[in-house]
């Protein structure tokens, strides 16, 4: 490594420092300097389609306001009652096809980009694994759901804040009990134990973080300094867990926290396994009679592979050309120029977005932009090798790497929210719902993969490493993700209050949540720290039951 310290201080502040500049960063150039003579007249505008039965007066009345409901790129409701009049189903399965691909583009640069980047920063910084684990590994896994609260909190729209909350808290019941449920269930002939301490100290941080949470709705509002104190919460999870590690002599967590920056590899062991499990399969009576087969196989994974290339490239190659990467696995000369060099030209891009492009103001960010791209070419050029990347001055490039994946998080979770709550006005679901569900769900797929996939193959500790992270990212997405977007909504309303409309629905989906952590306690002590198939069904039985009241009343307020 170019850096070496001989103290973990100046990695602490060096990442603290860089996650809140690009938070701060991103929420700026996302909201032009005069955003509030941009903003729509009404939130409650796009409410008034409802009253139209026709695309055509569904078009006229858009064109006739302010865009409703906009807070990304483009404007959904217009794209599709503008231009669809006569195919409706060809228009509403294009915004599908976007939703899939936008729920690929985020977590595809969260796992590739984002988590690359915040692993070589924990090494390059000397992190121990144990505050790596719970603050730089955590980030990483929750990206999704700290740029979709973001977007739902800071983005240009403010009537979205029921989106964040519904996402975080659907994807906390997601994860605490379908995914920790079907892991017990899997696992209930192995008689699996989890550790005692790690689940105590999961499980009440957890309540302690709903609880503050539930205070918040209650109290329907929060200033800058009571956002503050949430989202610090956190910092006192990390101590704890470091105190615990280092003075508590709980040595299982350093461990644990190291295998579970292996979960994104998981895929390529099965694969690799899969793969020759197939050319075992042509070994017949000990003769090797797998040349033929092999040749085949090739052959097919090669067209395959390359027909997902084709099919990904216009997604992959802007991120390509703007995000950093000096990993060696993944190490190209000709990219680390472009990346350096086309970044700063997307950042004034971002910085002018819903500004004049011929304006002054706009001609002067884009020139600056340019020139520093251009420059950082040429230093790139000059200084890096073409076949390995550089071990000097690297954290420039990882700090690069960082801010860049971050951006496109953004700029994807944005597109995300968006496109959501343009469907939930175009089929009349509440946009809240469908942060609870959908989203939710897209976001925490990731989690049931790895964490399902880690618990049956990676024995007694990977399944101890997989529920401690069932609980570890929902504590990290409740007091980080939303504390971290209700410090910078906050901050924009300060020395004012925000007001958060209390949602009744939203308590009751917190109260299952607590049913659910406090059904896994009780089976859990009771069956001597065993994960079972009692406890699986039981925490599935909950999720449903909350998911299909949840539903009722929304399709009661329908009717």
């Amino acid at each position: 490594m170019g850096f070496s310290f001989s103290s973990n201080r100046f990695g602490y502040l060096t990442i603290t420092f860089l996650l809140v500049i690009s938070c701060l960063l991103l929420g700026f150039f996302t909201n032009p300097v005069d955003s509030s003579a941009l903003r729509p007249k009404s939130e409650h505008d796009c409410s008034a389609l409802k009253h139209f039965h026709d695309y055509k007066s569904k078009c006229a009345y858009l064109k006739s306001i302010d865009p409703c409901a906009s807070q990304g790129f483009f404007d959904y409701l217009s794209f599709l009652y503008c231009n669809f009049e006569g195919f409706p189903i060809l228009g509403q399965f294009l915004l599908f096809l976007w939703l899939l691909l936008l729920f690929y583009l985020l977590g595809h640069t969260a796992s590739e980009y984002f988590c690359s980047s915040l692993e070589s920063l924990s090494k390059l910084l000397n992190l121990s694994p144990t505050v790596a684990g719970v603050t730089l590994l955590s980030l990483g896994n929750g990206a999704p759901d700290l740029f979709a609260s973001l977007v739902s909190f800071m983005g240009e729209s403010k009537g979205t804040y029921d989106v964040g909350l519904n996402t975080v808290v659907g994807g906390s019941g997601f994860v605490t009990c379908v995914v920790v449920g079907i892991i017990s269930i899997s696992l209930h002939s192995r008689r699996v134990r989890i550790e005692r301490a790690a689940f105590i100290r999961d499980i009440c941080f957890f309540c302690v973080a709903i609880g503050s949470l539930a205070l918040i709705l209650v109290y329907g509002k929060i200033n800058f300094w009571g956002a503050l104190g949430f989202c610090s919460l956190y910092a006192v999870y990390v101590a704890f867990v470091y105190l615990s590690w280092r003075f508590g002599g709980d040595q299982g967590s350093e461990s644990d926290l190291e295998s579970i920056h292996k979960r994104g590899s998981l895929s390529e062991p099965i694969l690799q396994r899969d793969g020759l499990e197939e050319i075992e399969d042509g070994v017949v009576n000990g003769e090797h009679q797998i040349v033929d087969d092999d040749d085949h196989h090739q052959r097919y994974y090669y067209w395959k592979r390359l027909v997902l290339w084709v099919i990904t490239l216009p997604l992959n190659l802007p991120r390509l050309l703007t995000i950093p990467v000096v990993s060696e696995a993944k190490w190209s000369k000709p990219l680390a120029v472009a990346s350096v060099t086309f970044a700063p030209v997307l950042l004034s891009f971002l910085w002018n977005w819903k500004r004049q492009p011929t304006s002054f103001e706009a001609g002067i960010v884009y020139l600056i932009g340019c020139l520093i791209g251009i420059a950082l070419g040429f230093i790139a050029g000059a200084t890096t090798k073409k076949s390995t990347p550089p071990k000097k001055w690297l954290l420039p490039w990882l700090a690069g790497g960082f801010v860049m994946s971050m951006t496109w998080s953004y700029i994807s979770a944005q597109e995300l929210v968006a496109l959501l709550t343009s469907l939930g006005y175009i089929f009349g679901v509440s946009p809240s719902i469908l942060g609870l569900t959908v989203l939710a769900w897209g976001n925490s797929i990731g989690d049931l993969i790895t964490n399902v996939t880690m618990a049956l193959h990676d024995g007694n500790e990977g399944a101890q490493v997989a529920v401690s992270g069932c609980y570890a990212g929902p504590i990290f997405n409740t007091l980080f993700a939303l504390g971290i977007s209700l410090v910078g909504c906050a901050w924009e309303a300060y020395p004012s209050s925000i007001v958060i409309k209390t949602d009744p629905r939203l308590l009751e989906s917190l109260g299952f949540l607590v049913i659910g952590l406090v059904w896994s306690f009780l089976v859990l002590f009771s069956n001597r720290m065993r994960l079972g198939g009692v406890m699986g069904i039981g925490l599935l039985v909950i999720y449903l039951a909350s998911l299909s009241l949840r539903i009722m009343q929304t399709v009661g307020d329908a009717h």
